[in-house]
Formats: structure tokens, sequence, C-alpha cells
């Protein structure tokens, strides 16, 4: 495995997945591996489960680790080739991505989409760019268009709390003030599609995901006949792919309630956080019984542990 930034650099989710499993039970096991090793996280957007859960992914193997937030710590950087450098930016990406390589044997980069240029976006512009220039394995903590990580962990979750072998897993459309990526959602998607459940999506008319995502699933616009059945609600909130970027004030209605939730087959509720309240998910939901937002949070370590194990050991 040359890097990690999506499901197709995964060999085995089966194998990843109880691989996961073991190191949950005893994380402390392959300290061997990353003794004297580092491994480097650069942010260009903020980061609260990412960055804590990576760092103690990496300590839990014995590495040492570095954190650096570009937009606060670091130089503006230029991406693109041939650029005369004599206005924002001071340093060029090669440059970066080369001592970055020099200073660690793992490099995790963290991105955020425009949201206002859509062939940038899906083209991955900055993590491709570091992944060019880089001389060590790159991890993506979060790019424009993807979340590998996060969907690793939301799979070893619903692999833990699952009660029947094919169950049906909504990922749903909710209400939010600011125009999110599809980053989450589209992870999402690809990664449950390669497990056996019974993926469906709900989102309003407008807001349909990638094609290139959502091929061979099935999407819903009406919110309450998803949610039938369902022993899995996923909310995320996600802007227009068609419109891109835009967002709505409508729709309001599509909160997860309760009420909504007395639809399925007594759903677990998952949630990436952070979360608005009362805007997403209503307090009596993801307060409830049924929520597991702590467990997929306490999962994104494991996640990110087994991931980093498999570089160490040069494994796919």
């Amino acid at each position: 495995m040359k890097n990690f930034t999506k499901l197709g650099d995964v060999s085995n989710i089966q194998e990843w997945l109880q691989q996961a499993k073991e190191i949950k039970k005893n994380p402390f096991s392959h300290k061997a591996f990353g003794t004297d090793k580092t491994l480097g996280l650069v942010f260009f957007n903020p980061s609260l489960r990412t960055r804590m859960s990576t760092q103690k992914a990496a300590m839990n193997l014995g590495m040492n680790t570095m954190v650096m937030n570009i937009s606060n710590d670091g130089w503006a950087i230029e991406l693109e080739d041939g650029t005369v450098m004599n206005e924002g930016s001071q340093e060029h990406i090669k440059e970066a991505a080369g001592v970055l390589s020099q200073y660690c044997d793992i490099i995790g980069i963290r991105t955020f989409a425009s949201l206002s240029n859509q062939l940038e976006d899906y083209q991955e512009k900055i993590l491709s760019k570091f992944i060019q220039y880089a001389l060590v394995p790159v991890v993506s903590l979060e790019s424009a268009i993807r979340h590998p990580l996060q969907s690793f962990a939301d799979l070893i979750t619903i692999e833990e709390q699952k009660n029947t072998a094919r169950p049906k897993v909504v990922l749903s459309w909710a209400p939010h003030p600011k125009p999110l990526p599809q980053a989450v959602a589209n992870s999402f998607v690809e990664w449950v599609k390669e497990t056996d459940a019974d993926l469906v999506i709900a989102n309003p008319e407008g807001f349909d995901l990638s094609e290139e995502f959502t091929e061979g699933v099935f999407v819903m616009h009406d919110q309450d006949e998803a949610f039938k059945g369902a022993d899995f609600i996923y909310a995320k909130n996600w802007s227009s792919f068609s419109a891109y970027g835009k967002t709505t004030e409508a729709h309001n209605d599509w909160i997860i309630t309760e009420k909504k939730m007395a639809l399925t087959k007594n759903a677990k509720f998952m949630h990436c956080l952070p979360v608005r309240r009362n805007v997403v998910v209503s307090d009596e939901v993801i307060d409830g019984a049924n929520s597991l937002v702590l467990e997929q949070a306490n999962n994104r370590t494991y996640a990110a542990q087994t991931v980093i194990l498999k570089f160490l050991k040069n494994e796919n």
C-alpha cells in the first residue's frame, strides 16, 4: 500500500475489520513496529477527532508525532508549477512535501473542499500534489471528497453493533445552516457498498451525491419511507453536487427526531461529529440509548491504528 486515501487502497476490507477489532482488544501489542518512527500530521482545516485519535493511534504504536496547522503556523503553499511566486504564497508544495518527508516516516494530510470549484475539488488537488511530491506514504485525514478514516471507523462500529447479517443502513441528509462538503457522505457510501448491507440514501431533490459514488445504490427523496425497517440511521448534511456547493434554508423538516426514529426497526443513530444539536438531530435522539456517536469517535483510534500499522509492516 503506497498511500491511504480511499477504499481502493484496501486489499481486503473484512481482513482489515478483523485486524481493527483485534487491535481494539489489545492496542499496545504492536509497539515494536512504531518505535523510533515519526508520524507527521498536517492540517489545512480544523479537527478534533481526527487529530486526537490519529495521535493516540500513533502513540499506541510507540511512534513520535508532530502536528502542524498550515493556516496558523505555516507558510502559504503554492500548488501550481511554473508560478512566479511574487504575491501570496511563500513556499512551493515541492519543497514542503519533500522537507516533511525527511522528518517523517508517514505523513497525514487533512484538506477541505473549496465548494467553489467542483473540478478541482473532485480532482483532489491539494492531496494529489502532496502525494506527487512526498517521498513517504501519505494518509488522508479527510480530503475534498472523501474521509476514509471516518468511514473505516463507521464500518467497525456497524460490525460491532449489528443484530442481523444484512442490516438496512440509511444515509440521511439533514439540515445545516452552512454548506458542507460531500466528503463524509461520499466515503460512507463507498465503504458500505463493499459490505453485506442494504444501503439506502435519503436526501431532498437537488441534493443527490455524485453518481461516481451512488451508482448501484437506491436513492430516495422521501425520508420517512426510507427510514422504514432501518437498522442504522447515519445523519449527515452535504451541499448540492449538481448546483455545486449550494445549500438551502428549506427542508428543516429533515431533522432526525424521535418520531422519525420510531419508523425504523429500533435503529441505531450515527453521526461523524461535530453535530449541531436540534438542527441536524434532536437532543432526545443523540442522547438516547441507541446513539452510537461516542462509539464511532472511539473507533476512530483503531481505524487509524490499523492503517498506520499496515504501513509500518509494509502490508496492504
